[in-house]
């Protein structure tokens, strides 16, 4: 009974919290799943063919791949694939950080020379400069590449569970998603550009993958390999880790994220390849730091990659101090789930209003953003009371004050005296990765005061929730470990304040506290324990760190779900969650089917029924009948619409006669290979208006059996809606066919009779068991 009550409670918060406009309704009018998916914004989404379609020119190429030699040249080529995705996103990454951290080193230097003689004046240069950047990044992604903002993460995502979002891969993506960071990052916008680098790894894995750009004329067929969209899967699973991986100089926590985040298809050889290019960037990454400490790189010098290394904070702590870590966690859960209910109704309200008006609204509306963030990170400290400097602690490194334009804690800014600093300044008038560093910042009890951070917290929030979903690329990480080290340190005053222990650091639970609002928003927990771990450099604070992201993951999932979910929700992607809903339980594979008549094709079909089909329907896939001889209807396999608009446009395949080519199903020389039926990564592929074809051309005749997929997976209509739901995510599938339960078995296949061992020829395979060789039939 209290379980249930506990349950029923559960459920009415969720729903009392995500009270929003649904969109979903809407979405899906395609209802038996074949069809393009519309977007709220008007683009179109389609399913990936994950699944092995065995047609003839499959099975041709597959019967000249067996030899050895092919396979390990296969085997060469995915190793070296990997090794080239972690050296571009290394390389990317280096450009991306390099270019912000000069770009606001450059900036704030500049601001702190004016400010010298005059702060108005500082001031308005402070604002143009960082209005110029916004407005490049804004620029870029309205015209050139609308596909670029954003994260990318719930797109990605959406790709890797079986959906393609047109443009998310292009390569005029990739250019948006790197200049347009520089911007936004560097303008001072309360974002980060860790989302971002993901996308871009998964840009780069799926540009290599497919050989380069054919539309800026980029590329190469040495390195067009892989064509089928299982292959690209893992080349994009590749590059996300090893965008985190960049991001944060985190190879495991890459492995991890890609792991627990984004796929939704794993496996052990996938892994080790996934772990060699989280290696291979934490090598690139490496170098270019080396090279920039000799000074090379301007401003960034060992700075500039995110990582705060609190190992000589706080070494250990005891049991009492447990209680104001869960509560920690708990504030973590709330402000992180308000989070997303913030930004996605706010999100909501900008597309259906602001959005749809043109490009120049989105401009405009990124600018004032930018003006609102320079006019509260400039005015706010100018506010604040400066406080004097503490006794000089020569153990500790520390100076107070830092000169005006150097990084560091105490900054001077509008202090009347020399020996004063203003605490507001040194998060506020800072860059994010530096105001981070402070705030994790050890043996600096008391530099900052309850009413610094309170205001510094609020107004973030606020900016990070506004600036969230504008029209520039916009990652989510930095903003919330901003957000969560501020709170955390807060309780960790008051923990200093009342527990009067001397081993007690603040910036112990400024960390804590970043890890739970993480953990709040994107519900992450093994990927973000191991990142935090990595960035930090303190393995004693891991216990610690899964209290709070334990804690903070089930309170925010008591409301809604993780950021990333809402978003890809929000923009009309059908992610398919890692269990079915409790519903499905109750339902048969039938019901889902819906009442529609299902359309489908004989073996021969007329070039002008195939046409006018793909004219009147937007499925993209469709069962082929062949009548036997008593005039049964028997399902021959299923072909894809992608798959006859090539046909149609190659016009190589028609012929005059409405009779089967080859009478024994499909065995005549097909005019084909695989990789011409293989769509470009998220491109619209061939449309039906790109095909002409003359009177002629539509009396001729098809025959589909060389073409079509002979062995589609099938369930039974009675089959429960929760096996079907997990068979059809499992195994990547884009298309399922339900029949009637059928009459007979023909046989039973078990565990042994699928260990298949190597004969002295390696073109002959015999299997152990021997049940499958006699084959019973049984009837019911």
């Amino acid at each position: 009974m209290l379980a249930n009550h506990i349950q029923n409670g559960i459920e009415s918060a969720r729903v009392a919290w995500s009270r929003i406009p649904n969109s979903d309704e809407s979405q899906f009018s395609d209802h038996d799943g074949v069809g393009l998916l519309k977007k709220n914004d008007g683009s179109a989404v389609e399913s990936l063919d994950y699944e092995v379609i065995e047609n003839f020119a499959y099975r041709e190429e597959q019967a000249h791949r067996r030899r050895k030699l092919y396979v390990s040249y296969l085997l060469v080529v995915k190793w070296f694939f990997a090794l080239l995705i972690g050296i571009c996103t290394g390389l990317a990454a280096v450009f991306i950080n390099i270019s912000v951290e000069n770009f606001a080193g450059w900036k704030y230097s500049v601001t702190f020379n004016i400010i010298q003689k005059s702060y108005f004046a500082g001031f308005i240069v402070y604002i143009m400069i960082n209005l110029v950047l916004v407005y490049s990044s804004v620029y870029i992604i309205t015209q050139f590449s609308p596909a670029a903002a954003g994260s990318g993460i719930p797109e990605i995502k959406g790709y890797l569970n079986g959906v393609d979002t047109h443009g998310i891969l292009l390569f005029r993506t990739l250019i948006g998603k790197v200049f347009g960071s520089i911007g936004s990052v560097g303008g001072g916008l309360a974002l980060g550009k860790e989302g971002p680098l993901v996308h871009t790894g998964a840009c780069i894995a799926s540009l290599l993958g497919q050989g380069g750009s054919t539309k800026y004329h980029l590329n190469s067929r040495w390195f067009n390999v892989f064509k089928s969209d299982r292959d690209r899967r893992d080349l994009v699973t590749c590059g996300c880790a090893a965008g985190v991986a960049a991001a944060f100089r985190a190879p495991v926590g890459g492995v991890l994220f890609a792991l627990e985040e984004v796929t939704s298809w794993w496996r052990s050889q996938l892994m080790w390849r996934v772990f060699f290019t989280s290696a291979i960037v934490a090598v690139v990454v490496r170098t270019a730091m080396g090279w920039c400490k000799s000074g090379k790189c301007g401003h960034f010098g060992s700075g500039g990659f995110i990582i705060w290394d609190v190992s000589d904070g706080q070494e250990d702590y005891s049991f009492a101090e447990l209680f104001p870590m869960a509560i920690i966690g708990v504030i973590g859960g709330l402000l992180g789930a308000l989070f997303n209910q913030l930004t996605l109704y706010i999100t909501t309200w900008r597309r259906n209003h602001l959005h749809k008006k043109g490009n120049r609204v989105k401009i405009i509306e990124a600018c004032l953003v930018s003006l609102l963030t320079s006019v509260i990170s400039f005015g706010l400290p100018l506010l604040r009371k400066c406080s004097p400097c503490p006794e000089p602690d020569p153990a500790s490194g520390i100076e107070c004050p830092r000169p005006p334009g150097m990084y560091g804690n105490y900054v001077n800014f509008y202090c009347s005296k020399d020996n004063e600093y203003n605490d507001l300044a040194t998060i506020f008038f800072n860059t994010q990765d530096d105001a981070i560093r402070n705030l994790f910042s050890a043996k600096t009890i008391n530099e900052y005061s309850s009413q610094s951070l309170l205001t510094f917290l609020v107004m973030f929030y606020a900016l990070a929730v506004v600036t969230f979903g504008t029209a520039v690329p916009a990652g989510q990480f930095v903003p919330g470990i901003m957000i969560g080290s501020t709170y955390g340190r807060l309780v960790g005053m008051f923990v200093v304040k009342y527990y009067r222990k001397l081993n007690i650091e603040e910036g112990t639970y400024a960390l804590l506290g970043a890890a739970s609002f993480l953990g709040g928003s994107m519900r992450m927990t093994v990927s973000l324990c191991v990142i935090m771990v990595e960035i930090t450099n303190n393995l004693k604070l891991l216990p610690l760190i899964m209290l709070v992201l334990l804690i903070s993951k089930a309170v925010g999932d008591a409301f809604n779900d993780g950021i990333y979910e809402e978003q890809a929700r929000l923009r009309g992607i059908p992610l398919l969650d890692s269990k079915p809903k409790y519903e499905m339980r109750n339902m048969i594979a039938k019901e889902a089917c819906g009442s529609g008549r299902v359309v489908s094709f004989p073996r021969v079909v007329k070039v002008s029924d195939v046409f006018s089909i793909l004219q009147s329907n937007t499925h993209n896939g469709f069962p082929v009948i062949e009548h036997t001889r008593s005039g049964e209807p028997l399902v021959i396999g299923l072909v894809l619409r992608s798959h006859l608009l090539v046909i149609l446009q190659s016009k190589v395949d028609f012929q005059h006669s409405p009779l089967p080519s080859d009478p024994r199903g499909g065995g005549r020389s097909i005019r084909h290979d695989s990789g011409e039926f293989a769509k470009p990564v998220s491109s619209k592929g061939i449309c039906l208006d790109d095909i002409h074809l003359t009177s002629e051309d539509l009396e001729m005749y098809i025959d589909l059996a060389p073409f079509l997929n002979p062995s589609p997976y099938i369930v039974p209509e009675d089959m429960s809606l929760t096996k079907v739901y997990n068979l059809f995510r499992q195994l990547g599938l884009r298309h399922l066919f339900v029949v009637p339960r059928p009459s007979r078995v023909i046989g039973l296949i078990t565990r042994k009779d699928l260990l298949i061992e190597d004969a002295e020829n390696v073109n002959t395979l015999e299997l152990r068991a021997t049940s499958v060789r006699s084959l019973m039939l049984y009837s019911f």
